[in-house]
């Protein structure tokens, strides 16, 4: 494809209006500034899709896309595959603005390899407990939860606390539903709430060898409680099944969720979108944990990378470091993203628009990565089986935790 598109140059999008509708904006004002008279064609897949366009298919490599969104998840097969461009010798020629030191080194470090890096930040926000602080302080609320359980209505620490306050705030009458769970299998959202649910029941998952684990005391605690929240219609959001992040975080932003655990751009996202009904109504709190163990959080970021064969790197560079830029990084942000600069977190502006941008600095020290995999996509999809199996049948925890580990096993 890449000799038929002497004019154009090819974007492979994360399916996401703040990510479409700001490219476009940033592509406009680029031409504007530069002059430049190609074509854009910027095209918004779902996850799957865009990893089996972009790598899956070798269309980086190909030359079929000449810019792509990457997930950390899949950059290490990415670079394994040679499909992402070093980018090194360009970033010390001619970086963009302030690099590196205007991004968080958390955000640096999953795209370099040492000989080479391949990609630039552009999307981020590590996972947190997201609430209606106006729901958990309503006086009738209070009054009620205190009548029924005897105790206040408080921020859940711990899971079994998020169970029961997620039943008191589902009310199918009022569309409003305690939580809600991305369920959507496409190897990325229950394979992060895997991760998540044994690191707070003190489990890793990976072992001091490197080998991935899924058969464990802490997964197998995980998914007990997995099972019984994903299955109790009295506390979850009806279409949890079908729902991948994004869908989840709009359905909070239309006011049906009183809390969740997600991605912390979408409660930012909360406070920018129009259709957005929770402005002003939303905070941040520390993801709960088992009894006697610690919370956690996940870090896991999208980059900017130029496919190997792409037959316009140059301008293609020039247009990354362009959308990068303290003042693209911010618009990003104004329209529903999360950027990825220190500056931008700490951004007057956007802090006016959402009062706890600044705690993403915070979040970011302590949050924890998944493994840097080659294999990692299928992997992924066999906890990604392991989550659905739990959720979706009564076969006990022990067998299909050690179904998957062999099937783990045998990828090494």
């Amino acid at each position: 494809m890449a000799s038929n598109r002497k004019d154009v140059l090819r974007i492979a999008v994360r399916e996401f209006e703040p990510f479409e509708r700001s490219i476009a904006e940033m592509w406009e004002a680029y031409c504007k500034q530069t002059g430049c008279q190609m074509q854009l064609d910027a095209v918004a897949m779902d996850l799957h899709d865009l990893h089996e366009a972009t790598i899956g298919s070798g269309g980086l490599h190909d030359g079929d896309w000449d810019i792509a969104h990457v997930t950390t998840d899949f950059i290490a097969e990415a670079h394994a595959t040679d499909s992402l461009l070093n980018l090194r010798s360009r970033l010390n020629l001619k970086p963009p603005h302030d690099f590196p030191a205007g991004w968080s080194e958390s955000m640096l470090g999953f795209q370099d390899f040492g000989d080479s890096i391949v990609g630039v930040p552009f999307h981020d926000g590590p996972e947190c407990l997201i609430y209606r602080k106006d729901l958990f302080a309503d006086p009738t609320n209070q009054q009620a939860y205190k009548s029924q359980k005897g105790k206040d209505l408080t921020l859940p620490e711990t899971w079994d606390d998020f169970h029961e306050i997620a039943r008191f705030f589902t009310r199918p009458e009022e569309n409003l539903y305690g939580t809600v769970v991305a369920g959507f299998p496409d190897g990325h959202n229950t394979v992060f709430d895997f991760a998540l649910h044994v690191w707070t029941r003190g489990g890793e998952l990976v072992d001091s060898n490197g080998r991935v684990v899924v058969d464990s005391p802490a997964a197998h605690g995980a998914m007990r409680y997995y099972r019984k929240l994903l299955q109790d219609s009295s506390a979850i959001h009806p279409e949890c099944r079908t729902y991948d992040s994004v869908k989840s975080g709009l359905a909070f932003a239309r006011g049906e969720v009183a809390m969740m655990v997600n991605w912390f751009g979408f409660a930012s996202m909360s406070e920018v979108v129009a259709e957005s009904v929770v402005k002003g109504k939303v905070d941040l709190a520390p993801i709960p944990h088992a009894p006697g163990c610690d919370s956690a959080s996940l870090n896991c970021y999208w980059i900017y990378a130029i496919g190997s064969g792409s037959p316009h790197a140059e301008i293609a560079y020039d247009f990354i470091c362009y959308m990068i830029n303290p003042e693209n990084d911010k618009r990003l942000t104004l329209n529903g993203g999360t950027g990825c600069r220190i500056s931008t977190w700490h951004d007057k502006d956007v802090n006016r628009e959402v009062p706890y941008y600044y705690r993403l600095e915070a979040l970011h020290e302590h949050a924890r990565t998944l493994p840097r995999l080659a294999n990692w996509a299928q992997l992924a999809e066999a906890i990604d089986e392991l989550v659905l199996r739990t959720m979706d049948s009564d076969t006990p925890i022990e067998e299909i935790t050690s179904d998957a580990q062999k099937r783990i096993d045998s990828m090494v």
